[in-house]
């Protein structure tokens, strides 16, 4: 059947070359959001990736898979990308009504999006056998970050070896340079990453009855504007980020003082509404109108959970919504 369509594309017909690319379009999307952090980037990389293999089917030499192929196209595009951008654009952060307390840090990536949950259900791939992360972990906030502190070819070669698991010799091939180059730049990145990130405890299984109960005591909590129940759920570590804007805290101490002074400032009530990104516990998040009781769309809270606490809330701005089928209103 391969053969057949790829004879059939390779004669203009656009209807069998969408058969032959379409089964791994949503792999491909994963790929390149882990290189790039923007799933409006990722999709955007993707078109580029077809249209390409499209314009350049001839060259197909069937040396390597047609999926390897992609991913050869699909990872330089991202390359190519990074390097006409030496540095991505600033992000003009919005300002806070108010005055926050002192952050821990400021944050180095801000253009940062989640990767709605609905959009990964088709994208299982087939690891190679040096494969070194679980999917769950592959896709995760915190391992999406610390990617996007490697220098590029380190980033792909790190995401081409230890999460999707080609061989060097593949990589090398995809990359156009030694298996010696691939095997250095895989070393610096291994040791970079060990650096930045620490193994977390092991979270609760996705919708398993501990995940559940420690959600919805969140919510209990956040609605009610308790902020004493809010950080009672987070660990003595947690993180509570905002990108686009740079200000990061860490530690229970610090959260209350936010909570306290910003998010909750005013007597302000929330809903949440549940959904799921990056493989974790997401919420959209709605702030109420005292006057007229609805609630307004106020950004998307991810939690990153270990053991039975939440140890980063990351909230995402209003722009990100659309891209999980949440309303922009509520009604009570």
């Amino acid at each position: 059947m391969t053969t057949r369509l790829l004879a059939l594309a390779r004669d203009g017909d656009g209807e069998a070359f969408r058969q032959l690319v379409e089964p791994y379009r949503k792999e491909l999307q994963v790929h390149c959001y882990r290189v790039m952090g923007s799933l409006a980037d990722a999709e955007d990389l993707v078109q580029e990736t077809l249209l390409a293999a499209w314009q350049s089917l001839d060259g197909f030499e069937e040396r390597a898979s047609l999926r390897g192929w992609l991913y050869r196209i699909a990872t330089n595009r991202c390359l190519n990308w990074m390097r006409s951008r030496s540095r991505r654009p600033r992000v003009e952060a919005p300002g806070l009504a108010v005055e926050a307390p002192e952050p821990t840090r400021l944050g180095e990536v801000m253009w940062l999006e989640p990767y709605p949950d609905a959009l990964l259900a088709d994208a299982e791939v087939e690891l190679g056998p040096d494969a070194r992360y679980e999917m769950r972990e592959a896709i995760s906030l915190a391992f999406i970050t610390a990617l996007q502190l490697l220098p590029p070819r380190q980033r792909v070669v790190l995401i081409l070896r230890d999460v999707l698991g080609f061989r060097a010799a593949e990589v090398a091939e995809m990359l156009q340079v030694s298996e010696e180059a691939v095997t250095s730049a895989l070393k610096r990145a291994r040791a970079t990453l060990s650096h930045r990130t620490s193994p977390p405890e092991r979270p609760p299984d996705p919708y398993s009855s501990e995940e559940q109960r420690l959600l919805a005591r969140l919510v209990e909590a956040f609605e009610r504007g308790d902020v004493d129940g809010v950080v009672s759920l987070l660990s003595d570590d947690a993180w509570i980020r905002m990108p686009p804007m740079p200000l990061e805290y860490q530690g229970q101490e610090l959260a209350r003082r936010f909570f306290a002074t910003v998010a909750f400032r005013e007597g302000r009530r929330y809903r949440l509404v549940p959904t799921r990104a990056n493989g974790q516990p997401a919420f959209g998040v709605y702030l109420v109108d005292r006057a007229s009781g609805i609630a307004h769309v106020f950004g998307l809270f991810v939690l990153s959970l270990s053991g039975g606490k939440i140890s980063a809330v990351t909230r995402f701005d209003n722009a990100v919504i659309s891209r999980f089928g949440l309303p922009r209103t509520l009604t009570e």
